[in-house]
């Protein structure tokens, strides 16, 4: 079973007591697949800068009360799931294999009662570790937070697209949530429709937020009993996270994404999470480092 990285590369520079996987409960696997990037490129570069980043926030988190590493009993970080070969074979062929290779070894963590975060590089990266999850957990809801809604069956004649990964995944899962979607074609309105996929936009969302509405409870009760968590970098809005390939104006505030995921935490039983589509800017640390900071809050609420 491969070990933990060296304390430079694993997330928040744990030492080797904290970040053993054999004790941690939570083990991060860096999944930094990149083909498909049709606006802008580099969230394959995405998994590094999120644990560079993660360096810099505290063990203590302020707004807890407490150190998620110690409650969650360790965080581990794996090599990244290997990719390079693969560029080699058409877009379609290789995102299906990464698919596979990453769903084996997220699986492997699974069966062994681990809470896995896997850090992909462009969205459909992680549909293997979604599928991992979805093979094990029943009355499952993914939870997709994302400026768009990547329902296109395939896009620029690829159909393991970025644009396409929710898509993919509701060929072998049932059940998906939308949330703060802000884009999409016409097209991508009607599949959610057809497979009975519940949509918050970013747009209805905020008019709510202004008015003071509880849109947070409407996500949480079209959950089900379990929940996976998929975060497209680019849910936030782009002013917050500028570091992603295709940003959207209107996007989420830093404070409605960590309530909402302290909601779903707090209301249903979350048992994986992924982030992807962080494409570092060079001189520009406040992308890498807000969702490091997020991945981390995040352990605290599943943990806490």
């Amino acid at each position: 079973m491969a070990g933990g990285l060296p304390i430079e590369k694993n997330f928040l520079g744990l030492e080797a007591g904290q970040s053993d996987p054999e004790t941690s409960g939570v083990i991060v696997v860096p999944a930094p697949f990149e083909a498909t990037s049709s606006y802008g490129t580099g969230s394959r570069r995405g998994p590094g800068a999120i644990l560079e980043a993660s360096h810099q926030v505290e063990f203590y988190d302020c707004a807890l009360g407490f150190e998620p590493v110690q409650a969650c009993g360790g965080i581990a970080t794996v090599e990244p799931v290997p990719f390079e070969d693969l560029l080699q074979q058409t877009g379609a062929v290789a995102g299906a294999a990464f698919a596979d290779r990453l769903e084996e070894a997220v699986g492997r963590w699974l069966d062994r009662g681990k809470f896995v975060v896997t850090l992909g590089g462009e969205h459909s990266a992680v549909i293997g570790a979604v599928r991992a999850h979805a093979k094990r957990f029943q009355d499952l809801t993914v939870v997709q937070l994302d400026a768009h809604s990547d329902l296109r069956e395939e896009y620029l004649d690829n159909p393991w697209s970025h644009a396409s990964a929710l898509r993919r995944i509701l060929e072998f899962h049932d059940h998906a949530v939308q949330v703060g979607i802000r884009s999409e074609e016409s097209k991508e309105r009607q599949t959610a429709r057809e497979f009975g996929v519940k949509t918050f936009y970013g747009h209805v969302i905020a008019r709510q937020a202004e008015s003071g509405a509880d849109w947070i409870s409407g996500v949480v009760s079209a959950a089900r009993a379990r929940v996976y968590v998929t975060l497209d970098a680019d849910v936030f809005d782009p002013s917050l996270v500028p570091g992603t390939g295709t940003p959207e104006p209107g996007g989420l505030t830093w404070h409605q994404v960590d309530r909402l995921l302290e909601r779903l935490c707090g209301e249903r039983e979350v048992v994986g999470f992924d982030v992807s589509e962080l494409a570092p800017i060079e001189g520009v640390r406040v992308s890498e480092y807000t969702v490091a900071k997020l991945i981390y809050r995040f352990i605290g609420y599943r943990f806490g």
